[in-house]
């Protein structure tokens, strides 16, 4: 089976979101040059791929803003606990599956018009 263009979408957007936000980890306050510029460049490019999510209609804005902000928010967690060794506790994982399940139940709601 085939993903939808709206999932397609979505999936672009929060995974050029969580490379800025990575990034921006590592710019030092945008002294960098290469990171600053990864930081810019993906979220300018989620932002372009979440307003053509938007444009094309079948997803409800909070919906999709829920699901971008969410998944972006466990995505770049895992990753900074792999990548920059954070630490992750007990309570920060309930966190991400409390908010996994607000977003399943979004999810569920009547698409848009």
């Amino acid at each position: 089976m085939r993903p939808s263009p709206s999932a397609l979408l979505l999936t672009g957007a929060v995974l050029t979101e969580v490379a800025g936000t990575l990034a921006l980890r590592v710019s030092d306050g945008f002294t960098r040059w290469l990171p600053t510029t990864v930081t810019l460049v993906g979220y300018g490019v989620s932002l372009w791929l979440f307003s053509l999510l938007l444009h094309r209609g079948g997803v409800a804005l909070g919906t999709a803003y829920a699901t971008l902000t969410g998944a972006g928010l466990a995505a770049a967690t895992l990753a900074s606990v792999l990548l920059f060794r954070d630490p992750l506790t007990v309570v920060q994982l309930v966190g991400m599956a409390v908010l996994a399940a607000g977003v399943l139940v979004l999810q569920t709601g009547p698409r848009a018009s």
